[in-house]
């Protein structure tokens, strides 16, 4: 054993300096740095737990043979369509979220699906009587999973490595810590060195790992930076806790793109996989009311209609209140000094309220028509004709822009039976061919928006 020292280490980057700095030389942040006491033996940390790997030389990218099977049906299909078609044999994916948004029980429903894959699920937070339990409220349907619960990563890789697993799920990456290192779990080094150590085993051997992240009140991933750097996927799970549906987002994906999104909905029986997200978007009421306008939005290439909710109302101070729920205020600012500018509206009189149906926070500039269309239906008091729905992207000059997919868009509302949908006339009329039964609306100016939205 080497002698025992101290060092400090940035907790945004990883950064390793012999001396407390203020500032980090490599990400610039302040005040991040924290001490630990490390001890390392002679060699790699990694090396010594992973133990020796074969020997790698270069290769041509022509002479690169690839996998047979180069992605994993996990059984979940929510999850399979944010990954970009399922799992990479030999990929390290982070899984992060807030506390009781859903992590834990995600990755035990994957690890108990009928997948076919035999599953190694490790966790250093709960003891096998209370995943159990949960077991049996989700259903067993994969008897080739094997639950340990352990902490030390030496333990763990030894089971890995005889047991030989299809997949291994870590619960959670802040509990397991290594005997080399003198530092508690969850502290920089431990946490770099344990991904560190999972990731060369998973590259070696063609295991695929995922493993679950803390994140701090800040929303990031505990630990340093280095973490999603090392990792292939970075996977972040998104919800109200007072709300029962959740999104599976994708950050980061070195084997896909990164728009696609997952929803799903939390039951007694666990996570229930979501396959149309406008059935949870859209409310049914009685009678027309004001403030309430549909868009039309797309994720990736998946589109959705969700309903936005605006309230404008007499300002009782001086300072108007803008409140968004769900949506950019800065933009919904934006929005509303267009509508001032371009419609004549005295918003600098009015406080507004806005909210997205369903908990859901998004960021589509799509939906700026449908914001402003509801903000509109609610400073004037009147409802927006039934059956009607919006897609387009605001300019400051008031002009209406295209947004992306908007054909997909256009289908969506037609498959749930809207009578008509405005966007923008400078789409063109080129494209794909437009669904039958619904009437396309094109307008090129916000000028023109509350004729065609409250006169049909």
């Amino acid at each position: 054993m080497a002698k025992v020292k101290k060092a400090f280490f940035c907790k945004n980057c990883g950064f390793e300096a012999p001396k407390w700095l203020g500032k980090c030389p490599s990400c610039g942040e302040w005040n991040t740095f924290t001490e630990e006491i490390i001890a390392r033996e002679s060699g790699s940390v990694s090396a010594a737990i992973a133990g020796p790997l074969p020997k790698s030389v270069p290769q041509r990218v022509r002479d690169i043979r690839e996998s047979e099977h180069r992605r994993i049906d996990l059984g979940n299909a929510e999850l399979n369509r944010v990954l970009g078609g399922g799992m990479v044999p030999g990929s390290l994916i982070l899984l992060g979220g807030e506390p009781g948004i859903g992590k834990s029980t995600l990755s035990l429903q994957i690890a108990l699906s009928s997948n076919g894959l035999k599953t190694l699920y490790v966790s250093g937070e709960e003891s096998p009587e209370q995943i159990r339990m949960r077991a049996d409220r989700i259903g067993i349907g994969n008897d080739e999973c094997m639950i340990y619960s352990e902490t030390l990563l030496e333990n763990i890789m030894s089971q890995i490595a005889e047991q030989e697993p299809d997949m291994v799920i870590i619960d959670s990456i802040q509990t397991i810590y290594t005997d080399l290192i003198d530092s508690s779990a969850g502290s920089v080094s431990q946490i770099r060195e344990c991904a560190a150590t999972l990731l060369k085993y998973a590259k070696s051997t063609g295991t695929s790992i995922l493993i679950i992240g803390h994140i701090t009140k800040d929303g990031t991933i505990a630990g340093p930076k280095i973490l999603e750097h090392i990792v292939d996927v970075v996977l972040q799970f998104e919800g109200d806790s007072n709300n029962v549906y959740r999104i599976l987002r994708g950050i980061k994906n070195r084997f896909g793109a990164t728009f696609e999104i997952g929803v799903y909905e939390m039951l007694d029986a666990g996570l229930r996989e979501v396959a149309n997200p406008s059935e949870i978007l859209l409310t049914h009421y009685e009678e027309p009311l004001s403030g309430i306008a549909v868009g039309a939005s797309a994720d990736g290439v998946r589109p959705y209609l969700i309903e936005v909710q605006a309230l404008a109302c007499g300002a009782a101070y001086g300072t108007p209140q803008r409140t968004a729920t769900g949506f950019d205020t800065r933009r919904m600012n934006m929005l509303l000094a267009v509508l001032e500018k371009r419609l004549g509206m005295k918003m600098y009189q009015k406080d507004v309220f806005l909210n997205f149906a369903g908990g859901f926070k998004v960021s589509d500039p799509g939906l700026d028509l449908a914001v402003a269309a509801a903000v509109i239906s609610s400073y004037f008091d009147r409802p927006v004709a039934e059956g009607v729905c919006c897609a387009g992207e605001l300019g400051l000059s008031g002009e209406v822009r295209p947004a992306p997919r908007t054909e997909q868009r256009i289908s969506e509302a037609a498959r749930l039976g809207f009578r008509c949908i405005i966007v923008s006339g400078y789409l063109g009329k080129g494209g794909a061919k437009r669904p039958k039964g619904i009437e396309v609306v094109s307008i090129n100016h916000i000028a023109e928006l509350p004729k065609v939205l409250l006169e049909r």
